[in-house]
């Protein structure tokens, strides 16, 4: 029987908006002890049980120190956090490991959307899966039957996210006397955050309106064409899972490897990420580069929105390590990877020169990396989403009994006592 008798739950940082809270609440159902560590006023406003919030509002360099401290007072057997590079979180899990606690990470799904990311002791760059070949996978599947989901094309709480972060970054403005010693794990000011989170809200209406037409004009050109999946700067992936310290850096890489290799008639369309709020002047220094090689009127600018009716006519693309390539591979396009992923295995990406990839482009085994699919589908993606109320409570059902589960999903699978997963519910 699972049960929470004996564990004790020190939450960190988790996703905006109440999903830890909720998670929290549930493992106290299941007889466990639970604890919250808030590092500012967001963190303090989505953690409603007073009662087990610990407020840290001394200085980072005071942090491993308080962290050890609260090991020990409260018997801490586990931790759980939203993504394992931020300091904070940095600092508890090298601690956490020293004193022999289980270590529960959550992130964004590997397949999004429509599944979050959830593992034991890293993600991304980080995760188990980093060190798994293809063929362990295939061998792990064989213990059990398996339900096959197709590949959702639909974010539906992206709304709910920007809603979230605008909320959380105003507390941090207006509300966050408490925390004066609080440093963002990004280099962009609060203030800045806030800014930019709102104007995403407030045009929200006329950019889906602009990346409407710009889709249009590029799927009605006639025109082949690749895409170049981007990705935020100062997101995780690329902070420390890849080999450029801009991404300024790879606009340029992409865009020349393009004009030295591609074929005279293709275009070259540049996909912003979906959360992407201008922190950089992408349109800009992509049409600026563009020029530069004579090739402005092939080289197109889509800011976020769906990628997959641009997939369903692109011939290839090219990302440093986003999520969105497992989308290119579930079609079986090539993908030409320059980061760290978990997905970059030899059996799915090209290691090919750009200039020769936007040439002649090695493809993907298509069958192989359909049962990684299915292997990260029945260990580490759990359906539901963070931050709308439907998504969170599909995402609930599933995810206590992981945290209480005396294995990770990945022995889970390989011992043959993995639980039953549920069939996914499109959340809309």
């Amino acid at each position: 029987m699972i049960t929470g008798k004996g564990r004790n739950f020190l939450f960190l940082q988790g996703p905006h908006g109440p999903f830890f809270h909720q998670l929290g609440r549930m493992l106290r159902q299941a007889g466990a002890q639970v604890w919250r560590v808030g590092f500012n006023a967001g963190d303090q406003a989505f953690w409603r049980d007073k009662g087990s919030y610990i407020a840290f509002t001394g200085p980072p360099c005071e942090w491993s120190a308080r962290f050890d401290a609260l090991i020990l007072q409260h018997g801490i057997t586990d931790i759980v956090l939203y993504g394992d590079t931020r300091p904070i979180h940095a600092q508890a899990i090298a601690r956490a490991r020293a004193a022999g606690v289980t270590i529960h990470v959550f992130e964004e799904g590997y397949l999004r959307p429509y599944w979050v990311t959830y593992e034991r002791d890293g993600s991304n760059g980080h995760s188990r899966l980093m060190k798994m070949s293809v063929s362990s996978m295939q061998k792990a599947l064989t213990k059990r039957e398996h339900i096959k989901t197709e590949a959702p094309a639909h974010w539906g709480d992206m709304r709910h996210h920007v809603f979230y972060g605008a909320v959380y970054h105003w507390l941090l403005m207006f509300r966050n006397k408490r925390y004066r010693s609080f440093r963002p794990h990004r280099g962009v000011s609060v203030a800045s955050e806030f800014r930019l989170y709102l104007r995403r809200l407030l045009l929200m209406p006329y950019l889906r309106f602009e990346r409407a037409l710009s889709t249009r004009r590029i799927t009605n050109s006639g025109h082949p064409f690749h895409l170049v999946l981007l990705q935020l700067e100062h997101d995780s992936n690329f902070q420390f899972h890849s080999p450029f310290t801009t991404m300024l850096q790879f606009l340029d890489l992409a865009i020349e490897g393009f004009a030295d290799g591609a074929p005279s008639h293709h275009h070259l369309v540049f996909k912003a990420h979906p959360l992407e709020t201008g922190r950089l002047p992408l349109r800009r220094k992509i049409r600026e580069t563009a020029r530069k090689h004579g090739i402005e009127s092939r080289v197109h600018y889509v800011n976020g929105g769906k990628l997959a009716h641009l997939l369903d006519y692109a011939r290839s693309a090219v990302t440093i390590n986003s999520t969105a390539a497992q989308q290119v591979l579930w079609r079986g396009l090539p993908i030409r990877v320059f980061g760290d992923a978990v997905y970059a295995k030899p059996e799915f990406v090209s290691t090919q020169p750009l200039s020769e990839f936007f040439s002649r482009p090695n493809h993907p085994d298509t069958r192989k990396y359909r049962q990684y699919r299915q292997y990260l589908l029945e260990t580490s993606q759990i359906p539901g989403g963070f931050y709308s109320a439907r998504g969170r409570r599909q995402l609930l059902r599933q995810t206590a009994d992981l945290l209480l589960a005396p294995l990770d999903p990945y022995d889970s699978l390989t011992s043959g006592n993995a639980a039953p997963r549920q069939q996914l519910r499109i959340v809309r």
